[in-house]
């Protein structure tokens, strides 16, 4: 997928969590680990509803906003490509896990803290500050879970 404006980076998000979430549920069908099912079953659920609300922002923000140009990071800092699947979360145990979510995770902060620093005007402000916001506010939620099945 080519990804050039604000458009593509929040089409590219939703990808990414649906992919995400559709690896986890497979590492969980497969996981001897009933501890990493458990954690790999909550980690799916919130990715699943991060895609939903992504396609939500995707939908209802400002066009202006969403045809931000945004290719000149991308092309210097890659992110994830999809290769979630690559990991194989069924022979990870819940502490390997939560550290592979959060690097993901941690790409995609990255992203938007960059595109937040070089957005143009304040329609696209707003909404990569909310993005931002979201993610992080997600991945705090996420940890605070595992941590929790950790204590179980």
């Amino acid at each position: 997928m080519q990804v050039e404006t604000l458009k593509d980076v929040l089409h590219w998000t939703t990808r990414f969590h649906q992919d995400l979430s559709q690896c986890m549920v497979r590492g969980a069908g497969h996981s001897g680990n009933e501890r990493a099912k458990l954690l790999l079953d909550y980690l799916s659920k919130h990715e699943t509803s991060l895609k939903r609300i992504v396609e939500e922002y995707e939908q209802s923000s400002n066009k202006n906003a969403l045809d931000t140009w945004c290719y000149e990071y991308l092309e210097k800092h890659p992110v994830v490509r999809h290769e979630h699947c690559e990991v194989p979360f069924d022979e990870l145990d819940s502490v390997q896990i939560m550290e592979v979510v959060m690097e993901y995770h941690r790409q995609v902060i990255e992203l938007y803290r960059y595109l937040l620093a070089k957005a143009p005007t304040g329609p696209t402000q707003e909404l990569l500050s909310s993005l931002l916001e979201l993610e992080e506010h997600e991945v705090m939620i996420m940890a605070q879970g595992a941590n929790r099945l950790e204590d179980l």
